[in-house]
Protein backbone atom coordinates (compact mmCIF):
# COMPACT_ATOMS: atom_id res chain seq x y z
CA UNK A 1 0.00 0.00 0.00
CA UNK A 2 1.42 3.20 -1.05
CA UNK A 3 0.19 6.58 -0.04
CA UNK A 4 1.39 8.25 -3.16
CA UNK A 5 -0.64 5.90 -5.36
CA UNK A 6 -3.63 4.78 -3.32
CA UNK A 7 -5.62 1.71 -4.25
CA UNK A 8 -9.18 1.83 -5.40
CA UNK A 9 -10.62 0.45 -2.15
CA UNK A 10 -8.83 3.03 -0.05
CA UNK A 11 -9.92 5.72 -2.38
CA UNK A 12 -13.54 4.47 -2.23
CA UNK A 13 -13.65 4.43 1.55
CA UNK A 14 -12.00 7.83 1.75
CA UNK A 15 -14.70 9.25 -0.57
CA UNK A 16 -17.46 7.53 1.46
CA UNK A 17 -16.06 8.81 4.78
CA UNK A 18 -15.56 12.25 3.27
CA UNK A 19 -19.16 12.21 2.07
CA UNK A 20 -20.45 11.18 5.49
CA UNK A 21 -18.34 13.82 7.25
CA UNK A 22 -19.40 16.40 4.66
CA UNK A 23 -23.07 15.41 5.09
CA UNK A 24 -22.82 15.64 8.90
CA UNK A 25 -21.02 18.95 8.67
CA UNK A 26 -23.54 20.25 6.14
CA UNK A 27 -26.47 19.05 8.27
CA UNK A 28 -25.21 20.07 11.73
CA UNK A 29 -21.92 22.00 11.55
CA UNK A 30 -22.35 24.49 8.71
CA UNK A 31 -25.68 25.92 9.98
CA UNK A 32 -24.10 26.53 13.38
CA UNK A 33 -20.94 27.97 11.82
CA UNK A 34 -22.89 30.17 9.38
CA UNK A 35 -25.27 31.36 12.10
CA UNK A 36 -22.26 32.17 14.30
CA UNK A 37 -20.61 33.97 11.39
CA UNK A 38 -23.86 35.84 10.65
CA UNK A 39 -24.29 36.73 14.33
CA UNK A 40 -20.70 37.89 14.43
CA UNK A 41 -21.22 39.84 11.20
CA UNK A 42 -24.41 41.39 12.58
CA UNK A 43 -22.64 42.22 15.83
CA UNK A 44 -19.75 43.83 13.91
CA UNK A 45 -22.22 45.75 11.73
CA UNK A 46 -24.12 46.91 14.85
CA UNK A 47 -20.84 47.88 16.52
CA UNK A 48 -19.85 49.88 13.43
CA UNK A 49 -23.28 51.51 13.39
CA UNK A 50 -23.00 52.30 17.12
CA UNK A 51 -19.47 53.63 16.57
CA UNK A 52 -20.76 55.88 13.78
CA UNK A 53 -23.58 57.12 16.04
CA UNK A 54 -21.11 57.72 18.87
CA UNK A 55 -18.79 59.52 16.49
CA UNK A 56 -21.70 61.68 15.28
CA UNK A 57 -22.70 62.40 18.90
CA UNK A 58 -19.11 63.25 19.75
CA UNK A 59 -18.97 65.64 16.79
CA UNK A 60 -22.25 67.22 17.94
CA UNK A 61 -20.91 67.45 21.49
CA UNK A 62 -17.75 69.04 20.18
CA UNK A 63 -19.79 71.63 18.30
CA UNK A 64 -21.96 72.18 21.38
CA UNK A 65 -18.85 72.46 23.54
CA UNK A 66 -17.39 75.04 21.14
CA UNK A 67 -20.64 77.00 21.29
CA UNK A 68 -20.65 76.81 25.08
CA UNK A 69 -17.01 77.94 25.20
CA UNK A 70 -17.84 80.85 22.90
CA UNK A 71 -20.79 81.76 25.12
CA UNK A 72 -18.57 81.54 28.21
CA UNK A 73 -16.00 83.78 26.50
CA UNK A 74 -18.71 86.30 25.64
CA UNK A 75 -20.02 86.23 29.20
CA UNK A 76 -16.50 86.55 30.56
CA UNK A 77 -15.86 89.50 28.25
CA UNK A 78 -19.15 91.10 29.30
CA UNK A 79 -18.35 90.56 32.99
CA UNK A 80 -14.86 92.00 32.57
CA UNK A 81 -16.25 94.99 30.67
CA UNK A 82 -18.91 95.52 33.34
CA UNK A 83 -16.26 95.26 36.06
CA UNK A 84 -14.08 97.82 34.25
CA UNK A 85 -17.08 100.13 33.82
CA UNK A 86 -17.98 99.71 37.48
CA UNK A 87 -14.39 100.43 38.50
CA UNK A 88 -14.34 103.55 36.33
CA UNK A 89 -17.69 104.69 37.71
CA UNK A 90 -16.62 104.08 41.32
CA UNK A 91 -13.33 105.93 40.78
CA UNK A 92 -15.22 108.83 39.15
CA UNK A 93 -17.72 108.91 42.01
CA UNK A 94 -14.90 108.83 44.56
CA UNK A 95 -13.14 111.70 42.76
CA UNK A 96 -16.39 113.68 42.63
CA UNK A 97 -17.01 113.04 46.32
CA UNK A 98 -13.44 114.07 47.09
CA UNK A 99 -13.91 117.28 45.07
CA UNK A 100 -17.20 118.00 46.86
CA UNK A 101 -15.63 117.31 50.24
CA UNK A 102 -12.60 119.45 49.36
CA UNK A 103 -14.96 122.23 48.26
CA UNK A 104 -16.89 121.99 51.52
CA UNK A 105 -13.67 122.00 53.55
CA UNK A 106 -12.36 124.95 51.51
CA UNK A 107 -15.63 126.87 51.96
CA UNK A 108 -15.60 126.13 55.69
CA UNK A 109 -11.96 127.24 55.90
CA UNK A 110 -12.80 130.47 54.04
CA UNK A 111 -15.70 131.08 56.40
CA UNK A 112 -13.49 130.46 59.41
CA UNK A 113 -10.76 132.70 57.96
CA UNK A 114 -13.30 135.47 57.31
CA UNK A 115 -14.64 135.11 60.87
CA UNK A 116 -11.12 135.18 62.31
CA UNK A 117 -10.27 138.20 60.13
CA UNK A 118 -13.43 140.02 61.29
CA UNK A 119 -12.64 139.15 64.90
CA UNK A 120 -9.08 140.36 64.47
CA UNK A 121 -10.30 143.61 62.87
CA UNK A 122 -12.75 144.16 65.75
CA UNK A 123 -9.94 143.56 68.23
CA UNK A 124 -7.68 145.98 66.35
CA UNK A 125 -10.46 148.61 66.17
CA UNK A 126 -11.15 148.17 69.85
CA UNK A 127 -7.48 148.58 70.67
CA UNK A 128 -7.22 151.62 68.39
CA UNK A 129 -10.30 153.11 70.01
CA UNK A 130 -8.90 152.50 73.48
CA UNK A 131 -5.56 153.97 72.51
CA UNK A 132 -7.30 156.95 70.90
CA UNK A 133 -9.36 157.52 74.04
CA UNK A 134 -6.26 157.24 76.21
CA UNK A 135 -4.32 159.62 73.95
CA UNK A 136 -7.25 162.05 73.87
CA UNK A 137 -7.57 161.82 77.64
CA UNK A 138 -3.91 162.60 78.13
CA UNK A 139 -4.07 165.47 75.65
CA UNK A 140 -7.19 166.87 77.30
CA UNK A 141 -5.66 166.56 80.76
CA UNK A 142 -2.59 168.35 79.60
CA UNK A 143 -4.62 171.03 77.77
CA UNK A 144 -7.20 171.43 80.49
CA UNK A 145 -4.78 171.58 83.33
CA UNK A 146 -5.33 175.32 83.61
CA UNK A 147 -8.60 176.65 85.09
CA UNK A 148 -9.39 179.14 82.32
CA UNK A 149 -8.87 176.71 79.50
CA UNK A 150 -11.04 174.18 81.28
CA UNK A 151 -13.94 176.66 81.66
CA UNK A 152 -13.70 177.73 77.99
CA UNK A 153 -13.78 174.09 76.84
CA UNK A 154 -16.85 173.30 78.97
CA UNK A 155 -18.65 176.33 77.56
CA UNK A 156 -17.89 175.30 73.99
CA UNK A 157 -19.20 171.76 74.70
CA UNK A 158 -22.42 173.14 76.16
CA UNK A 159 -22.88 175.40 73.11
CA UNK A 160 -22.35 172.47 70.73
CA UNK A 161 -24.84 170.33 72.67
CA UNK A 162 -27.38 173.13 72.51
CA UNK A 163 -26.91 173.57 68.76
CA UNK A 164 -27.23 169.79 68.21
CA UNK A 165 -30.48 169.78 70.21
CA UNK A 166 -31.92 172.58 68.10
CA UNK A 167 -31.17 170.77 64.86
CA UNK A 168 -32.99 167.63 65.93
Amino acid sequence: MSLVTPEFGLLFWMVVIFGIVFFLLAKFGFPIITSSVEKRSDKIAQSLKDADEIEARMAAWKVEQEQMMEEVRRQQSAILKEAADTKTRIVAEAKEEARDEAGKILAQARTEIAAEKESALRDVRKEVALLSVQVAEKILRHELSEEGTRQAFIDSLVDEAGKAEMRS
